[in-house]
């Protein structure tokens, strides 16, 4: 496995949706996103801006994706300094290559893989080597990263290979059973536990850091977003709630302690 300060770390979060306009105006209004137009690309794209800085991108879902049944959705991009590499790797451990390594102009190298459970996701090896975030994210950005794997075990493993993640904390949370706490050397990545019988297929799903969990649901609601699970408490006393936009996308809101001071 090839070191890197990006390897294993999420970098970009795009959001796939039938409707670019209106999504706009649902994130900005809940999360207080800009937007800002990309023009290095084939596509219309716009990136999602945080106090005027960069922290993901907006497009229609592509006609393809549509055909063949995928719904609106978040897609996160994992650093790894070689993408080829780890797409190949990636197939031998059972995942799938949906997207061949594919270079933007100016910005990098990435693949859209499939994991052996069907959870997509991205790998991104980008043009210039960005600086680990420091400390806590902040107040609008990714703080979560949950996987619901067809076995939590066998999921953990493959990601493991790709990435280097580690096990930090197994959870028992009784009938839902062990929720696995991942990341690297530094804090939590985020947690995979195996997905419970009535959700259909495997699936990330990310969580955005918010000053006020309870304001920001009722901004949720005032855009015609739907709360589906939550909010509710979680063991280390941070409050949380799984929403699904207003076009089908699902995300969730994460309120952790000191969320108040940005």
């Amino acid at each position: 496995m090839i070191e890197s300060d990006n390897l294993g770390r999420f970098l970009w979060y795009d959001l796939m949706t039938s409707d670019p306009f209106a999504a706009q105006a649902i994130y900005g209004s809940v999360m207080g996103w800009g937007t800002e137009a990309f023009e290095g690309g084939p596509k219309p794209y716009d990136m999602w801006t945080r106090d005027g800085q960069p922290l993901g991108g907006l497009m229609q879902l592509p006609e393809e994706a549509v055909a063949a049944g995928a719904p609106p959705h978040w897609l996160a991009y994992i650093g790894t300094p070689d993408v080829d590499a780890t797409s190949a790797r990636a197939g031998d451990l059972g995942g799938a290559v949906i997207v061949p390594p594919t270079d933007i102009p100016t910005v990098g190298r990435f693949a859209v893989i499939a994991d052996p459970d069907g959870a997509v996701f991205a790998l991104f090896a980008p043009a210039m080597e960005s600086p680990p975030h420091p400390g806590m994210p902040g107040i609008g950005e990714f703080s979560w990263h949950e996987l619901m794997a067809g076995d939590y075990e066998k999921g953990f493993e493959f990601y493991r290979e790709l990435f280097g993640w580690k096990v930090h904390d197994d959870m028992d949370m009784g009938e839902y059973g062990i929720y696995r706490i991942y990341g690297g050397d530094g804090p939590p990545l985020g947690g995979i536990m195996t997905r419970p019988p009535e959700m259909p297929v495997a699936a990330w799903l990310f969580y955005i850091r918010v000053a006020d969990l309870d304001a920001a649901i009722e901004r949720v609601k005032a855009g015609g977003g739907q709360v589906v699970n939550g909010p509710m408490e979680v063991p280390d006393g941070d409050r949380v709630a799984q929403c699904v936009d207003p076009l089908g996308a699902m995300f969730a809101l994460h309120w952790s302690k000191g969320s108040d001071a940005g």
